[in-house]
């Protein structure tokens, strides 16, 4: 898998909005390993606001319980890192913002293993009408490209769910 350039990001950015927009439905996102990239990444799109209604960074473990509503007892038996925990952080995501869609992003950018996890790791989740999704990525590369390539899939997967609820 190829790191996105910024143009890429910013097309696929548009995209998802315009598939929002043209269906009534909004988004909200929960993010821990990028950081709040995919936040940056649909907002820096003018006109985001008509679609986009917040993002969560939930970067520390107990953030993503307190904040996000994530089950302490998921956290603890399966970690952080989990496709489980990817998909409670996007229901967390749309329930907090009242959204249509909620996207969830954990995973280990590097350049160390977390909880016996490589670097690369990564689980994309969304919730939605139709139900929850998860992908489970394993990206090659930095920190700053496994970030980028996360962005990148998770508003692959929201464009999918969107376009598929028709």
């Amino acid at each position: 898998m190829s790191v996105p350039t910024d143009e890429k990001l910013a097309a696929l950015a548009r995209s998802v909005l315009r598939s929002l927009e043209d269906r009534g439905a909004t988004v909200a996102v929960a993010e821990s390993l990028t950081g709040g990239l995919l936040g940056a990444t649909i907002t820096a799109v003018p006109g985001a606001s008509a679609t986009f209604l917040g993002g969560i960074t939930a970067y520390a473990t107990e953030a993503k319980a307190t904040v996000l509503g994530v089950p302490p007892d998921l956290l603890d038996r399966l970690g952080a890192v989990s496709a489980e925990v990817a998909v409670a952080m996007a229901l967390g995501a749309r329930d907090t913002f009242g959204a249509t869609y909620g996207l969830g992003l954990t995973g280990v950018a590097g350049p160390d293993q977390q909880n016996g996890r490589p670097p690369g790791t990564v689980h994309v989740a969304g919730a939605g009408p139709a139900g929850s999704t998860d992908t489970l990525l394993a990206l090659v590369g930095d920190r700053s490209s496994v970030r980028r390539q996360a962005v990148g899939e998770a508003l692959r997967l929201l464009l999918r769910m969107v376009e598929d609820d028709r």
